[in-house]
């Protein structure tokens, strides 16, 4: 079985750098409250992870986007990702906080954050997206696409993991523990962006591989 996606994933993801937003978005809620916004953020990834795996391609082809076109863009992406995780930010850290702002603003009037800004941007931005696009158009049999799906669910399960978690994590890793991993991970995930983008450079100029 090919663990390729479902290590890009994790990396792009990364719960364990979100872990401070969901602490300091969810101030002031119950626990009651606290495992409702876990429960939604972890189901929210794990149905935008399948919603790409499934029509992704089919969005690509309504728009004429060839793959190798999105290849490219997707691992650009990727290694901007990578390049704000080697600078301890999350992968999906934005100039722009407004959405964030408006993350508050939701918590404030006891609306739920999971879904804005939690998982999307923070946690399935369009990295991830673009990302799970490309290893669906991998896939070459019917049980490469579950296993796919089956990634969402463990994706799932570690934002899961890592958002019942947030307090004993951020007290046992401190903010340097997170910023340590953070950048591990971006490391890993620059290391595979750059391989997406060989990958579709390739294909859209063969000569680049000796092919005449």
């Amino acid at each position: 079985m090919d663990l390729k996606p479902l290590i890009t994933l994790v990396a792009i993801v990364n719960p364990l750098a979100i872990v401070p937003f969901f602490i300091h978005y969810t101030q002031g809620f119950d626990d009651t409250q606290r495992r409702q916004t876990i429960r939604t953020a972890a189901i929210s990834t794990c149905v935008v992870i399948c919603a790409c795996a499934l029509i992704g391609l089919q969005v690509l082809d309504f728009f004429n986007i060839s793959l190798q076109s999105f290849q490219v863009g997707g691992g650009l992406l990727l290694l901007i990702s990578a390049m704000n995780m080697l600078n301890a930010r999350p992968a999906e850290d934005r100039p722009n906080t407004g959405t964030l702002e408006a993350g508050v603003e939701k918590a404030a009037m006891g609306n739920s954050i999971a879904v804005v800004p939690l998982t999307i941007p923070l946690l399935t931005g369009p990295a991830a997206m673009s990302t799970v696009v490309i290893y669906a158009d991998q896939a070459r049999s019917i049980w490469q696409h579950i296993a796919l799906l089956g990634y969402g669910v463990v994706v799932a399960a570690a934002v899961w993991a890592a958002f019942s978690l947030a307090d004993p994590i951020s007290r046992v890793l401190g903010k340097t523990g997170i910023n340590v991993m953070t950048r591990l991970m971006g490391l890993i995930l620059a290391a595979l962006a750059i391989e997406v983008m060989a990958g579709g450079l390739v294909k859209i100029f063969p000569a680049l591989a000796g092919v005449h």
